[in-house]
């Protein structure tokens, strides 16, 4: 898809989207998960994301698809095994990442033992935008983050709230596999997700970024 880097239409191809688990307290302690010890990634094929505007279909295999708004990084060039220290250097910019999540599918993989696959990774499940912000144009350590449905406050925090730094989650995420231009890196969610319906219309907002907003339609 096309989107605005700078005043410019770009393309943003990724080969992957690296999602943190877990990255805010108050949202592991809503799932009954402990703090964890180092950053925990799954992965969201390219073929999850949807730009801003967009009109996503809920999965017809679940009754229950939750919402999780996140700062996402969009990696500048290829690199592998870089230090915390040298991490925002590889980045292009930042922006708004929807974690749509199939939450009754995630927690009977849960209790299985198996991948989160069904519950991460179906179609439109990763709405992004609106715009991709350069690194000198945001303090994204420290960001005012909320998404509402229906214009009603769901989700409320600070991306200072983060248990691991975006610094942090790029190094990690770059020691286990190779990133590559236009990769982008979601970090973790506050608490407050919840449940989403076909016509709700859903609008993340990050301090900084702007808005993303989509709206929750049937699937086919």
């Amino acid at each position: 898809m096309n989107i605005d880097f700078s005043g410019t239409q770009i393309s943003l191809q990724p080969t992957k989207i690296v999602c943190t688990c877990r990255n805010y307290m108050e949202h592991a302690r809503e799932m009954n998960e402990p703090k964890p010890d180092e950053p925990i990634f799954f992965i969201k094929p390219p073929t999850t994301i949807v730009p801003d505007g967009s009109v996503i279909e809920l999965p017809s295999f679940s009754n229950r698809v939750e919402h999780e708004i996140e700062l996402a990084v969009v990696m500048k060039d290829k690199c592998k095994n870089i230090s915390a220290e040298d991490a925002i250097q590889h980045v292009l910019g930042f922006t708004i990442l929807l974690d749509m999540t199939a939450r009754d599918m995630q927690n009977e993989a849960k209790k299985r033992g198996l991948p989160w696959t069904k519950a991460k990774c179906f179609d439109n499940s990763a709405p992004l935008g609106p715009k991709i912000v350069p690194p000198d144009k945001i303090k994204w350590n420290d960001l005012e983050i909320r998404l509402s449905v229906n214009g009603k406050v769901k989700q409320h925090g600070r991306t200072a709230d983060m248990i691991f730094s975006v610094e942090e989650l790029i190094s990690s995420a770059s020691k286990l596999f190779t990133l590559y231009p236009m990769d982008v890196i979601a970090t973790g969610t506050p608490s407050g997700v919840g449940p989403v319906f076909p016509g709700d219309v859903i609008e993340g907002y990050i301090e900084g970024i702007g808005a993303l907003t989509v709206k929750c339609g049937k699937s086919p």
